[in-house]
């Protein structure tokens, strides 16, 4: 069974803090460009790709420029800045993906980064027809029905400033969003992606519970804001999107890249 983290209340304040290693992310990502040259290619399916709160198209360019080097079709959502899970946005991305779904006559993956893998879970669960796989990167999207969003306390500030004076959850209470409030999860491969030291969304709420025929959670390190451009994020989704439709597997890291994966990762890693 995949395993919600145990992790409870909000982030560290000190890895928030800390989410200022994205520049360092950003600045060795380069560096790692010919490792990452060097994962596997894919089929040409379309990957839509969700930015996070208060992200917009821009901030996925190291994804997209990366999964467009892995002879991916990818496209981003399409609706500017991300200022919030709203149901017009929700519904929007929904019939992209039907769209692309029939345009192309091949499934969709979706990526999700934050928030954004709130709106892909969404899409997902509406037209899981339509979905090869969901991959998420540092999402909530196990959300505590009793006590909200524990994500760090400046995040849900600014997201009562900018989406809603009420805070993320009233957002959640939408009759459209039933099937998150429930937990539901889409009869898809889902992969979830999260960092024990996010600032920004604790592990429990980016982590999921469910049957490992086709869920599963990998940690990575790293920084919140960084995700989009962690090289040992890049190499992952590269691996789970270069699986065959219809035989998804686990992740299990393998080669020099495995074995960086499984330092990088080990439990002695505090940080």
């Amino acid at each position: 069974m995949a395993t919600q983290h145990p992790h409870t209340g909000h982030p560290s304040p000190l890895h928030s803090w800390l989410e200022m290693r994205v520049f360092n992310e950003i600045a060795t990502l380069p560096m790692a460009w010919p490792m990452l040259m060097q994962t596997p290619k894919g089929d040409g399916h379309p990957v839509l790709l969700s930015p996070g709160f208060m992200g917009d198209e821009g901030s996925l360019f190291a994804l997209k420029r990366f999964l467009e080097s892995r002879d991916y079709e990818v496209h981003t959502w399409g609706m500017g800045r991300n200022v919030g899970f709203k149901t017009r946005h929700a519904q929007a991305l929904e019939q992209k993906i039907r769209h692309l779904h029939h345009h192309t006559g091949r499934k969709v993956s979706l990526i999700g980064w934050s928030l954004g893998g709130l709106f892909s879970l969404y899409g997902a669960l509406e037209a899981p027809e339509c979905v090869r796989q969901l991959i998420t990167l540092g999402s909530p999207v196990t959300m505590d029905p009793e006590h909200g969003s524990q994500s760090a306390p400046f995040v849900r500030k600014l997201y009562r400033i900018i989406a809603h004076p009420m805070g993320p959850s009233v957002h959640l209470m939408q009759p459209r969003s039933k099937k998150l409030r429930n937990r539901q999860l889409p009869p898809v491969p889902i992969s979830c992606l999260y960092s024990i030291s996010d600032g920004v969304v604790p592990a429990q709420e980016a982590t999921i519970t469910g049957d490992p025929s086709h869920c599963e959670n990998i940690r990575v390190y790293g920084s919140h804001v960084g995700l989009g451009f962690n090289a040992m994020v890049l190499a992952i989704v590269a691996d789970r999107l270069a699986q065959p439709e219809g035989e998804w597997k686990p992740f299990e890291p393998t080669g020099v890249s495995g074995m960086a994966y499984r330092m990088a990762t080990h439990d002695a890693v505090l940080i």
